[in-house]
């Protein structure tokens, strides 16, 4: 039990025996009533005084100690007491709410690890991650917390990615797979390179941007900030204009009735629910867009996205899987299997992306004694001997080049023709898979009333409209260079309102500048590059694109919150204002409308945490 809490106990007892019993001793009365007030309220008043030698004089503390007081010098000695004992109540209630919206962010993001085990011979030596370098190997068992980012060299397992994505489905992991830091291994025994210093990894920095996500504050807290600066003193003056110059100018006015009043209106000012409600809301905003894998980096940028009316997206690692795969293979006059054994081993030496869709397609051993006279023709292709023949193969530049009659109709996808001893042997298709939740991302952002989707890519027009197209985007523009992306941005920034966001998503480190430029950035964190990550806003660790529409509906749903907060806690104390000032609210009103404002103001911010419902 908390001293706060026993306090309130203590002082609470002799308060209640007090009224109760009722002793006709005054000095006796007044007494007990004292003790009860000290224990209770003795700790406000003391921070009351140690705010006033700072030069903080309006706060919370200083408005319940003058009017608690005040209570005393006119001869309410219950009133003052019960004011100080319910605030108390409503603070540690307020506290204890607080305190719960921390502790649910910080099991959510429970994700630092303790040690890591690193392989020193034939030793495992338990090691602070901090300590740690790029190339040393670790071994993570079975329950264990992945403590760095790294590349499997040994073993496999399933991995437990909740706390870093919100995926309750774990992902299997095999030599060669990445690992990221703060995952939990949950079967097998794995031994991984370390490829990030902790300070550089994953969890390190998600870390990072959680704790620092407060710093930034939206407009609405600023307001309240701002407002609580100004309006305290302003009503500090309006009560002791209210309990003075009354009693001089009206006939019959007593100094004790408009005191009261005062105190009253004092009590009532206090604007608790406000300072403490809202940056409530928005903490349980980011910690809600956490529980989702959605990583806000400050309170503005959930703001804000509660304002987009254009989503931009890159196309290659955001809306498609950014991995090139083998999609048609048409043959003339050989096999398919051979048209695309020889296109194989002709294309072997490259690390294209292409040249490795069309191995991992193969999907068998190459053997280099049956490869020679390689050419590889910058911007055409590549020719080379396999087994005597000579194979070409490449873009129709390479087959013009040549002077060898190609098929011309349109192909949708990156082509690769091919020639064996110069007679033309078919092509090959090669595309980047659209993301399984790609086209319901676009029909969520369009429900959240979205006025635009826009893509931008640098791929080909026949490429880039086809994948608009199947995903519904209102608009595409293709075979862009880095820099013409921000240039089509700054188009796309006159087609909004004045209050309304542009928002841009992307992934690699092409779209840094134009994360940086958009109003909100959004990264996609699972592999997207750390340039992009860095330069975004929010973070997608899941890498699912439907994810954005549901940080929007978070977004919207904590403005929503923190909008209902000021309207009712403005609304109820501005009634109960004029109230007191009008000698028709007593202390027990104000009460009310400071403390129990403050407690239904709190127990709405705390729906922000919960996204289930959205």
């Amino acid at each position: 039990m908390n001293n706060r809490l026993k306090r309130i106990i203590a002082g609470g007892i002799i308060f209640a025996a007090t009224m109760i019993l009722k002793t006709n001793n005054e000095l006796l009365e007044l007494a007990l009533y004292l003790i009860s007030y000290i224990i209770v309220g003795g700790d406000v008043v003391l921070k009351a005084i140690k705010n006033i030698l700072k030069g903080k004089v309006f706060d919370e503390n200083f408005l319940m100690s003058v009017a608690t007081i005040g209570a005393f010098f006119i001869g309410e000695y219950p009133e003052g007491v019960a004011v100080m004992l319910f605030y108390l109540v409503g603070e540690t209630f307020q506290s204890y709410a607080v305190d719960k919206s921390r502790k649910s962010i910080a099991s959510l993001m429970d994700i630092r690890p303790d040690y890591a085990n690193v392989k020193r011979g034939d030793e495992l030596v338990k090691t602070d991650p901090d300590e740690v370098k790029i190339g040393d190997t670790i071994v993570i068992k079975a329950g264990e917390k992945i403590p760095l980012d790294g590349k499997v060299i040994e073993g496999n397992s399933m991995v437990d990615t909740s706390a870093l994505t919100g995926e309750s489905v774990p992902r299997e992991i095999t030599v060669g797979s990445d690992i990221l830091s703060g995952c939990i291994n949950i079967n097998g025994v794995i031994t991984a390179e370390v490829t990030k210093e902790f300070g550089e990894s994953t969890v390190s920095k998600i870390l990072d941007l959680v704790e620092n996500a407060s710093s930034k504050k939206s407009n609405s807290e600023q307001f309240i900030t701002k407002f609580a600066r100004y309006y305290t003193p302003v009503v500090v003056i309006i009560a002791a204009i209210l309990a003075i110059v009354p009693p001089l100018v009206i006939e019959g006015a007593t100094f004790s009735d408009w005191v009261y009043r005062a105190l009253a209106f004092l009590v009532v000012s206090c604007p608790c629910a406000l300072v403490v409600s809202i940056p409530l809301s928005f903490f349980g905003g980011i910690g809600g867009a956490s529980r989702s894998g959605i990583l806000v980096k400050g309170s503005n940028y959930l703001e804000a996205l509660a304002q987009t009316e254009i989503v931009v997206f890159d196309k290659t690692g955001t809306l498609t899987k950014g991995v090139f795969n083998v999609q048609e293979v048409h043959a003339e006059g050989i096999s398919k299997e051979e048209l695309l054994e020889l296109t194989a081993y002709a294309e072997s030496y490259s690390n294209h992306p292409i040249s490795l869709s069309l191995k991992r397609a193969y999907n068998k051993d190459i053997d280099n004694g049956h490869i020679s006279d390689v050419e590889e023709i910058s911007g055409h292709g590549v020719n080379a001997i396999v087994d005597g023949k000579k194979v070409s193969a490449g873009n129709f530049r390479l087959m013009e080049k040549m002077d060898i009659p190609y098929y011309k109709g349109e192909l949708i996808g990156t082509v690769v023709h091919v020639a064996v001893d110069n007679v033309y042997a078919g092509y090959i298709i090669i595309a980047d898979e659209v993301k399984a939740d790609s086209a319901q991302a676009i029909r969520d952002l369009k429900e959240a009333n979205i006025k635009q989707t826009v893509m931008l890519t640098g791929d080909t027009k026949n490429v880039g409209t086809k994948v608009a197209r199947d995903l519904g985007l209102d608009k595409v523009y293709t075979e862009l260079l880095p820099g013409d992306k921000v240039e089509k941005l700054e188009e796309l920034f006159s087609q909004k309102s004045a209050k309304g966001k542009l928002a841009f998503v992307g992934d690699g480190i092409n779209d840094a500048p134009v994360l940086a430029r958009a109003d909100i950035g959004i990264a996609m964190g699972g592999l997207g590059s750390d340039a992009a990550i860095e330069a975004a806003d929010i973070v997608i660790m899941t890498d699912e694109p439907s994810k954005i529409a549901t940080a929007i509906k978070i977004s919207q749903k904590t403005l929503k919150i923190a909008h209902q907060n000021i309207g009712f806690s403005l609304s109820v104390k501005a009634v109960v204002l004029v109230l007191s000032a009008l000698g028709l609210a007593t202390l027990w009103e104000a009460v009310f409308a400071d403390v129990g404002v403050t407690i239904i103001a709190v127990l709405n911010a705390f729906r922000a945490l919960n996204v289930k419902k959205i």
